[in-house]
């Protein structure tokens, strides 16, 4: 069976006012987006339940992070508990920005997965290197060891909730970007990954997006490799562009 294409919107901690939120939403309401494309937006906690109430059918929501205790004292914290409650059914979890500026270690963020997988969510699972890891040619061995704690906690079937987004580090938010090869390249030795540590199966069904400064004028390049299963978009989610980075796979 192929794999549908999935395009995430990051919204980071944007916009600043419930004007330019609603104005963000409605545009995204009113737009011509290809039906076979899942298509997910995280806006900042804030404004989860008002975008989930106000975004299209067919529109899934995503919370940008959570907690690995389900309440308690846990100041600014999020839980997936309550995600969960609040039917949001997507969370991205280790995202590059979460790692560097927040300092998650990989093994924090295979505890969040297994956590917000046991409470009924589903889990855009951030992967990367660095610019100096890259020139280091460790690009391989980064991503395995990021994957590999969550490996350990994850079951086989619960890989049918988890969408792995190969992220650079060095692409996000510079204009930079990876090549068309280079990202095929790598979601393809994620998917060798998971054919040796997980099963087969997984590594076959397993959707594996591209982050990175993901543009209008590169993501039909992109979407033509056979292992870039879509993309996470960060400041393009927030312009027009995005309904066209949504349908990149559309032959109009």
């Amino acid at each position: 069976m192929a794999r549908q294409f999935f395009v995430g919107g990051n919204f980071k901690m944007n916009p600043v006012s419930r004007e330019a939120k609603k104005k963000l939403i409605d545009a995204l309401n009113e737009a011509s987006l290809d039906p076979k494309v899942e298509v997910v937006v995280a806006p900042p906690s804030i404004y989860l339940i008002p975008v989930a109430e106000l975004v299209r059918n067919g529109v899934k929501v995503a919370a940008q992070n959570c907690y690995i205790k389900l309440s308690g004292a846990f100041t600014g914290e999020i839980s997936p508990a309550q995600l969960a409650d609040a039917k949001i059914p997507y969370v991205i979890l280790g995202h590059s920005e979460r790692r560097t500026l927040f300092h998650e270690s990989s093994e924090l963020v295979a505890e969040k997965t297994r956590v917000a997988l046991d409470n009924g969510l589903s889990v855009i699972l951030c992967v990367g290197e660095t610019l100096q890891e890259r020139e280091a040619n460790r690009t391989a061995e980064v991503v395995q060891e990021q994957l590999k704690p969550v490996v350990k906690l994850l079951k086989e079937e619960d890989w049918a909730k988890v969408v792995i987004a190969y992220e650079p580090v060095w692409a996000i938010g510079t204009g930079k970007v990876a090549t068309s090869a280079q990202a095929q390249e790598v979601h393809a030795d994620i998917r060798a990954f998971l054919t040796k540590s997980v099963s087969p199966a997984v590594a076959e069904s397993c959707r594996i997006i591209y982050g990175g400064s993901v543009t209008a004028a590169n993501c039909k390049e992109l979407a033509t490799q056979p292992d870039v299963d879509g993309f996470l978009v960060g400041g393009a989610s927030l312009k027009p562009e995005f309904v066209d980075i949504v349908n990149a796979r559309n032959v109009a």
